[in-house]
């Protein structure tokens, strides 16, 4: 059920189309005044929208702009307690009921609602752990040329109109687990059928690729490997399985495109090299895995495999790309580039799509046969914020517990930034032309 006040049916029809389109049954409550006139008493309108309420029985109610003011009326009135969708903050929405499904939608750049990234966290931290959501959009830090890579939503947003948002929005609301986890699932979405395919091959958590190492009989032996790149025969599964990664272009259109898609094709893979590096995995990994589960677990959430966890290429010079290999620590401080640390916050940079390190010239300068590296790497993502210019530790999830990572988008993630070297798992070398 919809508010109308507020919900731009005039100004913005897309939303309520987009939302119908997606197969919701859909009322609109109508015949509510402007709330934002003088001396407005909510209360002596309530009694229109329980009417509707008890008549159509809503398994969500969703509102926007000054329907909020609608919202917090039901909510302060008993009337409703169910799953609610809240569009722009509206400032007499001060904190949010227990108990309940939440999801609250906010542009940063919102020139009707001006309020803090900070406010709306400690507005949403008001509610249920883990039954409250918080969507925003905001600009990224200014690239060297003076651009922002993304910016953020106006009151009329229109990231939600884009890649399903809105619906999925509106599903993560009637989830079990809740609607962060929701959301953070449909990334999935995002990928194409035949990437997500080849992910699932190779695997979402250490052990699973750490079968393919072909140096586990020295290790188990006592000894330790001299080496720790082992070329992958061009032609076996794991090499088609990485290639697939490497090639497959996104489900949806994505929002950088630094590469003609044409151009892209005529890419290739010319060797893969699997990195076996023990020395990380016993203690730098294989711990930070296993505070990550215990941590998600204290929040009341359940490590997900391919959602708490993905894959993601880093391009960077080729010394720091064979010590990131090499070291007992794998990424570390010293291999961080300062030059992207103002874009979303502090941390390591891996891009969802291998285009945008490719034709963002990210990796090595071409050798002389025309070649050029990137990382193909495993991230323990845990849960994810919104990444910001001015991060240089993540904000709090549930105190004591903060997010572990940060993303460009809330909605589809291309960008993510993770601050511990031991959430980075280096698992390939790819060599292309």
């Amino acid at each position: 059920m919809i508010i109308g006040s507020g919900f731009g049916l005039a100004i913005n029809p897309q939303q309520g189309r987009l939302i119908k389109n997606a197969g919701f049954e859909v009322f609109f409550c109508h015949g509510l005044p402007n709330p934002e006139g003088g001396n407005f008493d909510v209360r002596s309108h309530l009694h229109v929208v329980q009417e509707d309420i008890r008549r159509y029985q809503p398994h969500v109610l969703a509102a926007a702009s000054k329907g909020g003011v609608y919202v917090v009326g039901v909510w302060n009135a008993g009337i409703w307690r169910g799953a609610t969708l809240l569009l722009n903050a509206h400032p007499t929405c001060r904190c949010i009921p227990q108990g309940m499904n939440v999801v609250l939608a906010h542009g940063m750049n919102d020139e009707h609602y001006k309020v803090s990234r900070e406010h709306l966290e400690r507005l949403i931290s008001t509610g249920s752990p883990n039954r409250c959501f918080l969507y925003i959009t905001m600009d990224s830090g200014l690239l060297a040329t003076g651009v922002h890579t993304r910016k953020g939503d106006m009151h009329n947003m229109q990231s939600i109109l884009l890649r399903d948002c809105l619906p999925r929005l509106i599903d993560s609301l009637l989830c079990p687990e809740g609607p962060e986890v929701h959301m953070m699932r449909t990334w999935h979405g995002q990928l194409s059928p035949c990437r997500i395919a080849a992910e699932t091959w190779l695997g979402y958590c250490p052990e699973r690729v750490g079968r393919l190492w072909v140096s586990r009989d020295q290790q188990q032996a006592g000894d330790r490997p001299k080496n720790v790149l082992y070329a992958v025969p061009p032609g076996s599964e794991e090499f088609k399985k990485v290639e697939q990664i490497f090639k497959a272009p996104p489900e949806m259109a994505p929002a950088y495109r630094p590469m003609d898609e044409v151009e892209w094709m005529k890419v290739r893979v010319v060797a893969v090299d699997r990195i076996e590096n023990l020395v990380q995995e016993e203690f730098c990994r294989r711990p930070y895995y296993e505070h990550l589960k215990g941590s998600l677990s204290k929040q009341g959430v359940t490590f997900e495999p391919g959602v708490h966890s993905c894959w993601a290429f880093h391009g960077c010079c080729l010394d720091n790309l064979f010590s990131i290999a090499e070291s007992p620590k794998g990424f570390e401080q010293r291999y961080r580039p300062q030059s992207w640390t103002s874009v979303w916050g502090s941390g390591f940079y891996f891009a969802r799509e291998a285009l945008y390190v490719a034709g963002g010239h990210f990796c090595n300068p071409p050798a002389r046969d025309g070649t050029r590296k990137m990382l193909l790497c495993q991230l323990l993502l845990g849960a994810s914020c919104l990444g910001d210019p001015k991060h240089t530790t993540l904000p709090f999830r549930q105190r004591p517990h903060r997010y572990n990572s940060s993303v460009d988008s809330l909605s589809s993630p291309e960008i993510y930034v993770l601050q511990e070297s031991g959430a980075i798992y280096p698992a390939y070398v790819i060599t292309f032309a």
